[in-house]
């Protein structure tokens, strides 16, 4: 009995650590939530967000994290029920790659994923169901983005002091 108490506390523990996992995110500045509102990134922020995605050391991460996934997902038989988690991340991914300079936020339930945040053109919009439905296991894309082109930004922020 002694060591059965401190198994199912373990247990319930690990179960609510994977529930609070926030959503897989394309940069730091994407929203926290697909439900959150999103405004259009400074220009410096865009810049940053695309130079990162399109760096080779993070295009061979992104590459990577897929196969990785893909090879063990065909080693247990188990390409078309995926874990959200595995979903969220690879999409997210996809993304990533292939949007630059997108702020986007990716959220999956039971096949069903969510993508929510700015992009910078009405193409990149038009992409994220097509891209998204690449990846095995994706049963359906709602897409809650808008385009949002990089603003300047606001000379209030630019004023030195006097």
């Amino acid at each position: 009995m002694k060591k059965f108490i401190p198994l199912i506390i373990s247990g319930v523990i690990a179960v609510g650590a994977v529930g609070c996992e926030p959503p897989s995110r394309t940069s730091a500045d994407a929203p926290a939530g697909t439900n959150e509102n999103v405004n259009a990134p400074t220009k410096d922020t865009a810049q940053t967000t695309q130079e990162d995605a399109t760096g080779e050391v993070r295009k061979e991460q992104i590459e990577s994290d897929i196969r990785a996934r893909e090879q063990r997902n065909n080693a247990t038989g188990g390409d078309l029920d995926r874990a959200d988690a595995d979903l969220e991340s690879e999409v997210r991914g996809k993304l990533e790659a292939n949007l630059p300079a997108s702020q986007l936020t990716v959220d999956a339930k039971e096949g069903s994923v969510t993508v929510a945040g700015t992009v910078p053109t009405q193409e990149q919009l038009n992409k994220i169901p097509t891209l998204a439905q690449e990846i095995k296991g994706v049963k359906g894309v709602k897409v809650d983005a808008k385009v949002a082109p990089a603003q300047p930004e606001s000379d209030t922020n630019n004023k030195q002091p006097q």
